[in-house]
This record gives structure tokens, sequence and C-alpha cells, in this order.
């Protein structure tokens, strides 16, 4: 993947249960920053779009970045907009190199 593709700033969070509050007993749960990296961020054209609602998803953006540790669970920052991972696709050739992320916009749960 040449890094010239790769030039969105985007943070991938993760949605993590913490400690329980000694005050009031109740578990906090939280959006925690895991890493900020460089990615291609991409709406769907109008065909892609069509073709995911066909298969009753609503996937809306595919944002590819070097392979990392993401999981369908999470979620990305960018640009103060809220992507919501709905899978993770390695890349073709070798699985090593890069990842897809189709991604629904919008808060999740959280």
């Amino acid at each position: 993947m040449k890094a010239g593709k790769l030039r969105h700033r985007v943070t991938i969070q993760r949605f993590t249960e913490g400690a329980q509050d000694p005050l009031t007993g109740d578990i906090t749960s939280e959006w925690v920053d895991l890493a900020t990296v460089w990615a291609s961020v991409e709406p769907l054209s109008v065909r892609e779009f069509i073709q995911s609602a066909a298969g009753q998803s609503q996937v809306t953006t595919r944002i590819t970045m070097r392979k990392c540790d993401v999981r369908a669970a999470d979620r990305i920052l960018h640009r103060d907009q809220i992507f919501n991972v709905t899978g993770v696709l390695a890349d073709p050739v070798s699985g090593l190199e890069y990842v897809t992320l189709p991604c629904t916009e919008g808060v999740n749960n959280g």
C-alpha cells in the first residue's frame, strides 16, 4: 500500500468497561483511544451504496489503513465524525499489509 493514499488522520477507539465507582457502585464504561493512524476514508459510490443496501447493510464509508489491531466492535473518529466498524477485511493478496473497514456513520452504543 502506497503511503500517499493514506492521507486522513483517524483515531481508533474501543469500548471498555472500567472500574467500579466507589461512591455509586456503577461500572464506568467509555470509549478509549487505541491509536491514531493514517488512513484512506472514502465515501461509497452510489453504485456501491445501492449494492450494500441490497444486502440489508447501511455501509456508507470505506476506511483503509495499514494492518493493526482493529475489531468489528471498534469505532473510528475522523474530523468529528464517528464511523462504526461493521467488519474487518484483510488485503486479498497477503492478508498482512492492510485492512479495509466497511463502516456506517453515527453514534453507536456507549
